[in-house]
């Protein structure tokens, strides 16, 4: 039987934890973490094409929101969402998913006309399958969400039992003219609040070419980064949505850290407050077989999870299932170490699920973690 630590050394070991994270995490608050985004609804015709399906299981999402829902449900911690929600059927489905997931919703409510909306936005996206890759498309016409305005949301009241840590993302940036400034002004509320705050860039070329392309898209990210605390983004979100130059080496496959590592050094110059930054590492094969890693640079320091091999059921989500897991490992104090190899393990769970967020328990995740295995739990 594992020897359990005492109180004073498990306190040693977060504060040397907590020193190589380069993070000041409050200890404890009503609330360990709150996201700020777009909720959608998405509709899975599964391994079946929308040009020939005849039905769709509906997933509830949002890039943002994923990570609140996946900490409740899977890593138990409270969290809560900031979002549009629509007073119609579509708006009723997604309040209820949020409220299955145990998060906490701080909705700005829209009205719907019957009519023309404004709508919760839908997103498309099939399965694939073998050699035939996933689609997906949208349909944010007049979205609630992009809606927003600073002045929606009382930050003060939200964050007035104490928040521990602060996300958002590109996916809401990229959906007007007013989200950045919801964001930032988030932002700065949760840093006067004394949480961390993260920002995942998830650059999504789709949505910046209908709202200024990508010169408005590195100019309105710059304004938001300069508030963040930990960055989630691989090489490429890096370039396109920091505008920094692209890796000074070139890696040997997808799994390779260098590239990533080569660019910190930029992103550092660039944002010099930035303490972590984090990624997924993915070499994909085939619609279903991936081989799956993950990294952080941390403090100065770079931390790689092993190289695992996955057979995918559907991959969306799998990002943000890693930064769900990796948050949890810094939140929970563990060592920089345990919290890639917490994210990695939480990310592949994700995609052996149908849908965007965790069906996962933290007992499977912490297995998975130490290096467990798929034979059967009897």
């Amino acid at each position: 039987m594992p020897k359990q630590q005492s109180q004073p050394q498990k306190a040693r070991d977060q504060k040397e934890a907590t020193a190589k994270q380069g993070l000041n995490i409050p200890p404890s608050g009503a609330l360990d973490f709150v996201s700020l985004g777009a909720l959608i609804h998405r509709l899975d015709p599964g391994i079946i094409p929308f040009r020939k399906a005849t039905e769709c299981h509906i997933h509830v999402s949002g890039g943002e929101f994923n990570v609140a829902a996946n900490l409740s449900d899977c890593f138990r911690m409270k969290t809560a969402i900031a979002s549009a929600m629509v007073d119609y059927p579509i708006g009723d489905l997604i309040a209820e998913r949020v409220r299955a997931m145990g998060v906490t919703p701080f909705y700005k409510h829209f009205k719907h006309d019957g009519v023309n909306g404004p709508n919760m936005a839908t997103v498309y996206s099939d399965q694939g399958h073998g050699v035939r890759a996933p689609v997906v498309f949208y349909n944010r016409c007049n979205e609630a969400a992009a809606q927003l305005k600073p002045g929606d949301f009382v930050w003060k009241d939200i964050f007035a039992g104490g928040v521990r840590w602060f996300h958002s993302g590109g996916i809401f940036a990229a959906l007007s003219a007013t989200t950045p400034e919801v964001i930032i002004d988030g932002m700065q509320a949760a840093k006067a609040a004394g949480a961390i705050v993260s920002f995942d860039l998830n650059y999504r070329a789709k949505l910046w070419n209908i709202s200024g392309g990508h010169e408005r898209a590195v100019a309105v990210l710059d304004r938001i980064v300069k508030n963040v605390d930990v960055l989630v983004g691989n090489e490429e979100d890096l370039q396109l949505g920091l505008g920094i130059p692209g890796p000074e080496v070139t890696a040997k496959s997808k799994l390779d850290p260098s590239a990533f590592e080569s660019m910190m050094g930029n992103v550092r110059k660039k944002h010099p407050q930035i303490k972590v930054v984090a990624t997924t590492l993915r070499e994909v094969h085939s619609t279903n077989h991936h081989s799956w890693s993950a990294v952080a640079w941390m403090n100065g320091q770079m931390y790689q999870a092993p190289t695992m091999e996955l057979d995918v059921i559907d991959r969306v989500g799998g990002g943000d299932g890693y930064a769900a897991g990796f948050f949890y490992g810094l939140l929970a104090g563990e060592s920089p170490e345990e919290a890639v190899r917490l994210g990695w393990a939480h990310g592949a769970l994700i995609t052996t699920f149908p849908g965007d967020t965790t069906m996962a328990t933290l007992e499977q995740v912490k297995a998975l973690a130490k290096g467990g295995s798929a034979r059967i739990q009897r």
